[in-house]
């Protein structure tokens, strides 16, 4: 009998991975989440992330993250793994779902049989088991991370633990991303904020600034509307003058109603009276309630809903409202007010610059004026200063004459006539010189320090414009002359304007003032520097002569008067230096006695 053959040893078992401790496994799911940070600056792509790495983990059947709205205080889903499409528009409101109840409650919550729990608000039909975490930051409870799974008890209270840890882990790395992402939002912000007062300064039309500043306002803020208000306390009244909103995507259409530009709104009826009246910003929510339907100044027909508005202030008074407005209900950020705050200062400085700018041309405009008839009058009084002399020699010839025509020769009346008329012609040329010479009584004593302050006062925006740096060390204490202070004003003015005209790309004026003894008596020299292109040399030595200039626009009147008030005060003007490097000017005023 032949021996039973042996049995095949059967293959041996492979042996099964040893499980994962769970601190193991709870270290490798927290470094995958913090390491999210590394992955992407995007929040919304951080969360995707974060809940695909957490879902994968529990083996969920779906999953969610909902963060809680702060304008509408209600939790809507981010972010969704699994769920139907529709469940994007689901928003729960606080205690709401178990969801709801984990953020209103600030606790974590696992329920074994959702069948069993009224809470429960049904998205999917085969969901059997739940559990959620909220997501903490500063105290604050900012989202829940939720996840469902179609086993009953498909999850346990070790897993609620771990679940508790790693959305801790998450609510900071997604902290971390809002917090930069607000930082660059910040950044951002402060670029534009300064490109927009580069270019406030710089709009001198008040039309164009208005406009500038409404859509500066309103794309910076991502507001649906923005409105600019200027008021009139005296009056008690406003004024809308500029509006931006987006253009109306139906070309027959209309962007809304709005008080008409040139409407004066009566102040008691309007929503912006409480801004002036408290000097600081005020947010309203709910603008479409009955509340409002009075008020005059709110542009109709734009589906607003929030109003923020901040006072235009300067030197303390407010000037005007700018107003932003939202098409949703929105509570306004700190951040929002700030920028909003920062907007307003810029808007109302720029406003009272434009004005000033106004104001100097104007009266740039008046010292021109003043200019031509000083001129016209000193060229009266040259003429019957000429006339004088030989109406004075033909007088008193004509009374050399001893013409007695008899009462009946008609001569006679001629020669009364010509008498008459010689008295006439005497008395036009006294009066023409008299008006012409200054009267005594406006000579008084000043400070030359005042007189140049007062007279860069007038030009400062013109230099500012004009890119040219003045210079100026006032001596102390400052000498005094006995003169007119207009007239001495017109004579620096005309000089800072004559050096300004050869510096069309900017440059630098330097005044200097001092004293010195000349041929016994004290005088003040005030010599005027620049760094123009120098007198022409043709002129140079006719620089003070009437009509002369070397500018096409030019009256070459200037410096001819400058010299001419110069002499009525015992004064005088020397062209010190010139190069192509620059002028100096040398004004010389006796000081008064003591």
């Amino acid at each position: 009998m032949e021996p039973p053959t042996p049995a095949k040893a059967a293959p041996p078992v492979p042996a099964l991975p040893a499980p994962v401790p769970d601190d193991l496994r709870t270290l490798r799911a927290l470094y995958r989440i913090s390491s999210v940070g590394t992955q992407t600056d995007d929040p919304h792509s951080a969360l995707e992330i974060i809940l695909g790495e957490i879902a994968g983990l529990f083996h969920a059947s779906c999953g969610s993250i909902a963060l809680l709205n702060a304008d509408t205080g209600r939790l809507e889903i981010e972010i969704q793994k699994g769920l139907p499409p529709d469940s994007a528009e689901v928003a729960l409101r606080l205690g709401q779902g178990i969801t709801g109840w984990v953020a209103f409650h600030g606790r974590s919550q696992l329920v074994p049989d959702v069948a069993a729990d009224p809470r429960y608000v049904r998205l999917r039909e085969d969901v059997r088991c739940e559990m959620a975490a909220p997501m903490e930051a500063n105290g604050q409870v900012i989202g829940v991370i939720n996840l469902d799974s179609t086993r009953l008890r498909g999850f346990s209270e070790a897993d609620l633990a771990l679940l508790d840890r790693l959305t801790a882990g998450a609510t900071t790395v997604v902290q971390r991303l809002w917090q930069l992402r607000q930082l660059q939002g910040k950044a951002r912000q402060l670029e534009t904020l300064i490109t927009i007062g580069q270019s406030l300064v710089s709009k001198l039309e008040e039309q164009e600034l208005f406009d500038t500043v409404t859509r500066e306002a309103r794309q910076i803020m991502g507001a649906r509307l923005c409105a600019l208000y200027l008021c009139d306390t005296a009056k008690a009244t406003a004024q809308l003058v500029s509006m931006s909103a987006p253009v109306p995507e139906d070309p027959g259409g209309t962007a809304g109603s709005a008080p008409e530009p040139t409407e004066q709104l009566p102040l008691n009826h309007c929503l912006i009276a409480s801004v002036l009246h408290a000097k600081r910003q005020i947010e309203f929510q709910n603008l479409p309630s009955p509340e409002y339907a009075d008020v005059v100044d709110l542009p109709r027909g734009h589906n607003l809903c929030s109003m923020l508005a901040a006072p235009l202030l300067f030197e303390g008074d407010a000037i005007g409202v700018l107003a932003t407005f939202t098409d949703r209900p929105h509570r306004f950020t700190n951040d929002e007010k700030r920028l909003l705050g920062a907007l307003a200062s810029l808007g109302a400085v720029a406003i009272q610059n434009s004005r000033l700018y106004t104001r100097v041309f104007q009266s740039e405009e008046s010292l021109r004026k003043n200019d031509r008839l000083t001129t016209l009058g000193l060229l009266a009084a040259e003429i019957a200063h000429e006339i004088r002399n030989p109406l004075t020699v033909i007088k008193l010839l004509y009374g050399t004459l001893d013409l007695n025509f008899p009462e009946d020769d008609p001569r006679r009346r001629d020669q009364r006539i010509i008498g008459e008329k010689l008295d006439q012609l005497e008395a036009i040329v006294t009066r023409v010189l008299g008006f012409a010479k200054a009267p005594a009584n406006l000579y008084s004593r000043w400070a030359v320090v005042e007189i140049i302050d007062d007279t860069v006062m007038l030009v400062r925006l013109k230099l500012a414009q004009a890119k040219i740096h003045l210079n100026f060390q006032p001596p102390s204490p400052s000498p005094i002359v006995d003169g007119h202070k207009g007239q001495l004003q017109q004579v620096l003015l005309n000089l800072l304007l004559n050096s300004m005209q050869v510096m069309p790309n900017g440059g630098a004026i330097t005044i200097r003032c001092g004293t010195e003894d000349r041929n016994g008596a004290q005088v003040v020299n005030i010599d005027l520097s620049d760094t123009g292109h120098g007198i022409p040399e043709a002129i140079r030595d006719r620089v003070f002569d009437s009509f002369l200039s070397s500018r096409p626009d030019g009256t070459g009147l200037g410096l001819a008067i400058v010299e001419r008030i110069l002499h009525s005060h015992h004064g005088s003007i020397v062209v010190l230096s010139t190069s192509p490097q620059g002028t100096t000017m040398r004004v010389t005023i006796p000081l008064a006695r003591a």
